[in-house]
């Protein structure tokens, strides 16, 4: 099995090198194409107006001055030699659940996999702000084997992603896996202005959501629950159920 690892939090992040070490228990052809710097909240974006550069790390291991899609391009097209068979985005420092899914880099870097017709899976560590930023890695790297191992057996369509998500607690106290549906936040970005030396205001996007309501079922409440959440994305948007009401409003639209 030849895979392909990238991320969005940059060719030095710590997760990455989880998400590498975890590869290499499925195949020694492991390749490791990821951005220079940390691209979080850019989704899926593709950088075409400045050129990119590549950067041998180590062997098999390249850093790209670009996004996690042009990462994956770029891995694909140009950089591994041969078919990728799988292709493994994270592991992310955060959870990407809810509507954080769209803002999501790593989520983006198994989206271009699902485009380019190869299994894809996104990979993501929750943790609380609270705790001055420590990632229980512990969680992932226990269970991030057996998760995957077990998703590889599935037959999805070609346009489905698999979203993962690890709860913030030890190895020990997951509860299980849940397969679940993507959940709802209250939007939760705001503004805060600041002033520089000289008075000038500037500012920060900052997150300034409440907590979400119970939702059974979803990714949210999975890892509320302490369970890793387990979510099929889809690339097709469209809003199916809403079609035959909209057929039915323009059938008669006059032009």
């Amino acid at each position: 099995m030849r895979i392909l690892i990238t991320n969005d939090d940059g060719i030095n992040a710590p997760g990455l090198a989880v998400m590498q070490a975890i590869a290499a228990k499925f195949s020694d052809d492991v390749w490791t194409v990821a951005p220079e710097t940390d691209q979080s909240g850019l989704a899926h974006s593709l950088t075409l107006n400045h050129p990119l550069r590549l950067r041998e790390v180590a062997p098999k291991t390249f850093a790209v001055n670009g996004t996690p899609t042009d990462c994956v391009i770029m891995g694909v097209r140009q950089v591994v030699d041969g078919p990728v068979d799988l292709v493994l985005s994270g592991v992310n420092a955060g959870q990407n659940v809810g509507d954080y899914v769209t803002y999501s880099g790593t989520v983006a870097g198994a989206m271009e996999g699902v485009l380019l017709g190869i299994r894809s899976i996104a990979l993501s560590q929750a943790f609380s702000f609270d705790s001055h930023r420590k990632v229980p890695w512990e969680t992932v790297e226990a269970h991030g084997e057996a998760v995957i191992r077990s998703c590889l057996d599935l037959e999805l369509p070609k346009d489905t992603l698999i979203n993962i998500n690890f709860p913030n607690c030890g190895p020990d106290d997951v509860a299980g896996i849940a397969v679940s549906t993507q959940g709802k936040f209250e939007h939760g970005l705001g503004i805060g202005e600041r002033a520089d030396g000289r008075g000038l205001p500037y500012y920060w996007l900052e997150f300034i959501g409440e907590p979400p309501v119970n939702q059974p079922g979803t990714d949210i409440a999975a890892l509320a629950e302490n369970r890793i959440a387990v979510s099929p994305i889809r690339m097709d948007m469209t809003d199916h159920g809403t079609m035959d009401m909209m057929r039915d409003t323009l059938k008669d639209v006059s032009l």
